[in-house]
């Protein structure tokens, strides 16, 4: 326990390490738009990242609820876009989203970083060998840029210069088409038949590219999201009329490959490739008479990077065949590493559960070539190619934010789970991932499972009590079974410790101690303390 003494000085011993991580690409998503997180939260993420080797920050910067970075030259986008609060109209600011209430001043709803800010982001990363990924959301997802660029629209319009306020308006102003976002939003989906929207999406790229430079920091793709598109949109629009017109585009769903083109082609005329979620790689087709996605052929050979949450359902197995065709792959499977998921089914978790529920276990034990074996169900689906194999480029955390409003409540969420994201992309297969045998797979994987629990719990976290200024990891329930007449309680963590009362009250660091079975007689609470005395969420048996 030599960290738990401050010392002045740190001797190392001179040796030499021979390691090299499975994946390249080893990545944790921070959403700052459902809800702000300040630089130095964000700092401090990175602090926890490079300590443990994950070398890839994906920055979730937009999204329908906030616009949270400044670009010089479109002033709305934060001013209007970075703020939430009451409105009936959007104009002045965003309306509340995620319970940030009707005050301008929460600093959830409210916030972005300035260029300056971001600057000293991209730096403190480069410093701790982390590329920094940003995403502009678009085409769906898009609502705060568009009501900013509305505003624009507005004012510049009262000063009689019509071509400036129409300079990068996102939207077709004639646009009757009717369609519901995921989110309930029908107002936040950018058309694409907009000259103005590739004025717009060249000025926001070419900021970007500039704070990069500035920062002296590494640059090579930038994310343009592309998720959950409802349908209907743009099946109304004049200008997306006059554009399938010109372009002899037959149907509006095929906007999306002209879309895809257009940003492509503006990417790589600056040295950069296309990033996005699953969708860049699709296409909607009529499959059986129904309309579904499917992969899209016309673009696997572009350098897409695919970032594939969507494993549920008849998608099982989409990361798969988009890798096979020949996209490149990052592994971002919702049922291991949505870790904004809540640990466990308990009312009292915070968390979503639409996906399932995710603990680090799920991260630990996900087999990336062969992830069908990392789910509850048994299921199977298309096996990966050795091509396929080869376009699997890393492991990506998202950690998405509708319920974070806390600095508390993000590493809640985030740790202990990141550890076995860490220790997934770096480690090498174990033999539990290969061997046949059901008996010596369970065996193998228990004996792996303790070793990496003992290190957690009697290592690594004691660590983070005092790393970086203390990180507010959850501390795990304890587990508590009837048999007989007595009460059998135990931890996710050796090294943590179980206290107990009978009296009703809540447990403290100074309650008794569980070391043997009690009596199952009234009201008996357990809670779980950490090496610092922290204590966890208290479970009752009654």
């Amino acid at each position: 326990g030599a960290w738990k003494t401050p010392s002045s000085e740190i001797v190392l011993r001179g040796l030499t390490i021979k390691d090299n991580p499975r994946f390249a690409h080893r990545a944790v998503m921070l959403d700052v738009s459902r809800n702000f997180q300040s630089k130095d939260q964000v700092k401090k993420i990175l602090d926890l990242l490079a300590l443990y080797k994950i070398n890839v920050m994906h920055f979730h910067l937009t999204e329908d609820e906030a616009w949270r970075l400044e670009i010089p030259g479109l002033p709305e986008l934060t001013e209007i876009g970075g703020q939430r609060g009451h409105t009936l109209d959007d104009a002045t600011h965003l309306v509340p989203s995620y319970g940030s209430g009707p005050s301008m001043k929460n600093p959830a709803g409210s916030g972005y970083y300035s260029r300056a800010d971001f600057v000293d982001i991209l730096r403190y990363a480069k410093a701790r060998h982390i590329r920094v990924i940003p995403e502009i959301e678009t085409p769906g997802h898009a609502r705060a840029a568009i009501k900013s660029m509305d505003a624009r629209y507005v004012r510049l319009l009262a000063t009689g210069d019509t071509a400036a306020a129409r300079q990068y308006l996102l939207r077709d102003p004639d646009d009757q088409s009717v369609y519901r976002s995921v989110q309930n939003w029908n107002d936040n989906v950018i058309n694409v038949a907009m000259p103005s929207v590739y004025a717009f999406l060249e000025k926001v790229v070419d900021e970007i590219i500039a704070m990069y430079r500035e920062a002296d920091a590494p640059l090579a793709t930038i994310h343009f999201g592309g998720d959950e598109v409802p349908n209907g949109v743009w099946e109304n629009s004049p200008a997306a009329e006059r554009l399938m017109a010109r372009e002899h585009i037959a149907q509006t769903d095929e906007l999306w490959y002209y879309y895809f083109t257009r940003i492509n082609g503006l990417l790589k005329a600056r040295g950069l490739y296309l990033s996005g979620w699953e969708e860049i790689g699709m296409k909607k087709a009529v499959v059986d008479g129904k309309k579904q996605m499917v992969v899209e052929p016309r673009f696997a050979a572009e350098n897409f990077h695919a970032d594939v949450w969507n494993n549920l359902g008849t998608n099982v197995d989409l990361a798969y065949r988009l890798a096979n065709a020949g996209y490149k792959v990052v592994l971002t499977n919702v049922t291991n590493f949505y870790i904004d998921l809540a640990y466990s089914e308990s009312f009292y978790e915070p968390g979503q559960y639409w996906g399932g529920y995710v603990d680090v276990d799920k991260l630990f034990r996900f087999v990336p070539f062969d992830y069908f074996r990392s789910l509850e169900t048994k299921v199977s689906g298309v096996q990966l190619t050795e091509a396929g194999r080869a376009n699997i480029v890393g492991l990506q955390a998202p950690l998405w934010s509708e319920i974070i409003t806390s600095p508390e409540r993000m590493e809640y969420l985030l740790l202990p789970k990141m550890f076995g994201l860490a220790e997934r992309a770096w480690a090498t297969d174990p033999v539990w991932a290969t061997d046949p045998d059901d008996l010596a797979v369970q065996q193998a994987y228990w004996a792996d499972w303790s070793t990496f629990v003992n290190i957690l719990g009697k290592r690594e976290l004691p660590r983070l009590d005092h790393y970086g200024g203390g990180y507010a990891y959850r501390i795990p329930t304890a587990g508590v079974v009837k048999k007989g007449n007595q009460l059998y309680a135990n931890v996710q963590f050796p090294g943590f410790e179980i206290r107990y009362t009978t009296d009703g009250s809540e447990p403290t660091a100074k309650s008794p101690l569980y070391t043997d079975p009690i009596p199952a007689t009234g009201l008996v609470a357990f809670r779980v303390f950490n090496a610092s005395g922290r204590g966890g969420r208290t479970v009752y048996w009654d």
